[in-house]
């Protein structure tokens, strides 16, 4: 197995810096190490962005929310690293525009006085001028939104993006700088000597190795995981994250119609909700429920579905229903744990990241979002630096291109790849049967799957499926069609035998179930 002939990689006397997570976070500050030369391993427990940093909104925004609850250098530092992510990684990063519509006059006043203080704090990093649209232009933009009532909306432009492809593109960077970068390899202890910790103990999870290994500085970037880290260091240590829960529903493309995103300004919650056209299919969500324990896969309540469609009936025209939901997946976001322990809000936890040395040797960094995961990690590795004495080099990330940073000529669905779209369709060149298409409904193609397994780092169905295509998150029934084909491209690539294939099948449509609405709506409780 390949991962074998990875392992003098990772089995080295000493690490200047070993980082536990793959996510958003934990990749960035690997690049950021790496870059600054810095000798950098990450480990991480299963696929890269497995967790909450493959289930977001799509969205790479300043906050509009965090704007209206006055966090006005919140909303600018997020508005700068927009502005440096859509330059960095311009393949993947896109511009949106973003529709408000508005059902009284009061509010068309109120949204675009608040936009245009949005816009002004983007200052040279802005995507574009808010303004007032008439009912006429909006209908036109987005034929699919109620008209009964409607004055007029606002529109605003922020950006969208491919949450996990970025985090493999970014993973792909950190190793070009020259960083170790390991998937399904769990940290299973601590290595202390005293009471600073010099290292990991961990566990390949696909083939059960051990490895224990050495570092000046351990980075705990483990997102709703960070308390377990914390607790192999000092069991009694009191819990820094409560996770909270948001859902997302994906429908067809046709319920707005339109190229333009839905910005729903107030639910019955008090939050926003979006309706983001993503991968030619609507992307709606997202909800916002406190929860007492986490898992790499969670669940969606029905009272999550119920209410996303509820709310996004009362403004569309055609209002979704349960038999519509083609794919409906959660995720948990790590948000600093409100100092009352009874607390069942989620406008009490933080939603800014928090840094801090938790052991000698040890640090943790969690919170924030993906729009600002480059300034956590420059945040990270200063303090790094500082804390072990390490070489004091300056940050060099926020002029880095990301790996496949392309701007496209047309609109090919390979761009998302950037760059590497060009070796793609080479491969397909060289082997005409890898030009096969994985469904009849998708325009991916067997070719796609051999480019991910060799240079993406999959191991599994779940890979290919979930983080490299999105299939999972669109179309679940479409993800369990294609397994067996995924799965056999796998086991040539990798030289495994039917078994594994027919595991592999097996364990992936376990999984997928999971994300069909049928088979969720009756849970009352997260798994």
């Amino acid at each position: 197995m390949r991962r074998i002939h990875n392992y003098h990689l990772v089995d080295q006397s000493s690490w200047d810096i070993i980082i536990i997570g793959g996510g958003a976070t934990g990749l960035g500050t690997a690049l950021d190490a790496a870059s600054r030369g810095l000798k950098t391993l990450l480990v991480e427990q299963a696929d890269f962005a497995k967790g909450t940093s493959s289930r977001s909104t799509k969205l790479v925004h300043g906050g509009v929310r965090y704007l209206a609850q006055g966090d006005i250098g919140l909303v600018k530092h997020a508005l700068r690293e927009r502005g440096l992510l859509a330059e960095n990684a311009p393949h993947l990063v896109h511009k949106e525009e973003f529709i408000i519509p508005c059902y009284d006059w009061f509010a068309i006043l109120k949204y675009l006085t608040g936009l245009t203080l949005y816009d002004w704090l983007a200052g040279k990093f802005s995507f574009g001028k808010s303004k007032y649209l008439s009912k006429k232009h909006t209908l036109s933009l987005m034929p699919g939104i109620k008209a009964k009532g409607l004055k007029g909306a606002i529109s605003y432009f922020d950006g969208k993006f491919d949450d996990a492809r970025l985090a493999i593109n970014i993973a792909q960077t950190a190793i070009a700088q020259g960083a170790t970068l390991i998937n399904y390899m769990k940290v299973v202890q601590l290595l202390k000597q005293g009471d600073t910790v010099v290292g990991v103990e961990t566990e390949d999870m696909l083939t059960k190795a051990s490895f224990k290994l050495q570092a000046k500085v351990v980075i705990n970037a483990t997102g709703v995981f960070v308390d377990e880290i914390l607790q192999m260091n000092n069991p009694n240590a009191k819990k820094m994250v409560r996770p909270s829960q948001g859902v997302h529903v994906v429908l067809k493309k046709e319920f707005l119609n339109s190229e333009s995103a839905l910005m729903i300004p107030k639910t019955a919650d008090g939050r926003v909700l979006f309706a983001v056209p993503w991968h030619d299919h609507l992307l709606v969500g997202t909800t916002d429920t406190p929860l007492d324990e986490h898992s790499l896969e969670p669940r969606a309540l029905k009272e999550e579905t119920d209410f996303i469609l509820n709310t996004a009936g009362n403004y569309f025209n055609l209002k979704p229903t349960e038999k519509d939901i083609l794919s409906v997946f959660s995720g948990l976001r790590p948000l600093a744990a409100p100092t009352d322990v009874n607390s069942n809000s989620t406008k009490e936890i933080s939603r800014d990241h928090k840094l801090i040395v938790s052991a000698k040797g040890l640090i943790t960094i969690t919170g924030g979002k993906w729009t600002t995961y480059r300034r956590m990690a420059e945040e990270t590795i200063d303090l790094t630096i500082k804390h072990a004495g390490l070489s004091a080099v300056a940050c060099t990330t926020k002029n880095l291109k990301i790996h496949g940073a392309l701007i496209a000529s047309d609109d090919n669905y390979l761009n998302s790849y950037g760059s590497d779209r060009a070796n793609i369709e080479a491969l397909a060149e060289r082997s005409p049967e890898l030009k096969e298409k994985l469904h009849p409904d998708f325009p991916h193609i067997a070719a796609e799957v051999v480019w991910a397994i060799k240079n993406e780092m999959a191991e599994t169905v779940e890979d290919i499926l979930s983080r490299r295509l999105r299939i999972l998150f669109i179309d679940a029934n479409a993800a369990i069609a294609m397994s067996t084909k995924v799965a056999q491209l796998l086991a040539k690539e990798l030289g495994e035998d039917e078994n594994w294939v027919q595991n592999q099948i097996e364990i992936f449509n376990t999984l997928a179930i999971g994300y069909i609405y049928h088979a969720t709506k009756k849970q009352t409780q997260a798994s």
